[in-house]
């Protein structure tokens, strides 16, 4: 299990009579990026949310490293220590300033001393082009600048993993460019990351590999060449054409 970061062996999830994960079968080695997309409904976030432990599966498995963290009597909180989260609505702490956000997980999961914290936040907001926002509080930035800190604080922690759930999708069309510029550096840098996302563009130029969600299952996966250029399933060419038009 150890050759792969994360391994979804059959994973079934539904809410009520809906089943929004149907089977799932998906493994993502070291430093890939792997692009999920897929029509609204399709099961994209679910399946993000089921690998962060917010939502228990109800068939399957699911492995980080060598941990089966689908195991009812896992840790959760050491789970989630080990992966890095960003959401489409960014769930920065209104009342903490951007230094704290980013320092609150070094220092009280992690048990950085205060120095260390606030020196590793204060690289990492340097990196991301805000170290002059450090005092400033989350309503005081641009929905592009508050995505980057809750990039920033995802990573801070060094994460086995980063999930991205449609980082894009709240941000005004200008401000979607300096996030992906973002996540395109972690890619370089070798960051594992599975991300949801409708950036079509983005997915065929930065992901290792496309997954093509569709009511539920993996319709099709491979390297963005092939998925992008040459789909082989009539649903994936459906849904690609309507981004092409």
């Amino acid at each position: 299990m150890s050759e792969k970061v994360l391994r979804l062996d059959g994973v079934w999830k539904s809410f009520g009579d809906h089943d929004v994960l149907r089977g799932i079968d998906l493994a993502v080695a070291p430093g890939e990026v792997v692009a999920v997309i897929g029509a609204s409904g399709s099961g994209k976030s679910t399946l993000l949310r089921t690998v962060n432990l917010l939502e228990p599966i109800d068939d399957g498995r699911i492995w980080l490293g060598d941990a089966d963290i689908s195991d009812p009597r896992v840790d959760v909180d050491e789970v989630r220590a080990r992966i890095g989260v960003v959401f489409q609505q960014y769930n920065l702490f209104p009342h903490l300033t951007v230094q704290r956000n980013i320092t609150l997980a070094l220092r009280h999961v992690h048990r950085m001393r205060r120095d260390e914290a606030d020196a590793a936040a204060s690289a990492l907001l340097q990196r991301v082009g805000l170290a002059d926002k450090a005092g400033a509080h989350p309503d005081r930035l641009s929905g592009g600048q508050q995505q980057r800190v809750a990039i920033a604080r995802a990573v801070a922690t060094s994460p086995e993993l980063l999930l991205l759930d449609e980082v894009t999708s709240a941000l005004d069309p200008e401000l979607v460019g300096e996030v992906l510029d973002l996540v395109h550096e972690l890619a370089d840098e070798g960051m594992t990351i599975v991300m949801a996302t409708h950036e079509m563009a983005f997915a065929r130029d930065v992901a290792d590999r496309v997954v093509f969600l569709d009511e539920g299952r993996v319709l099709e996966q491979g390297p963005p060449s092939e998925v992008f250029g040459a789909p082989r399933e009539e649903r994936t060419r459906a849904f690609l054409a309507r981004f092409s038009a």
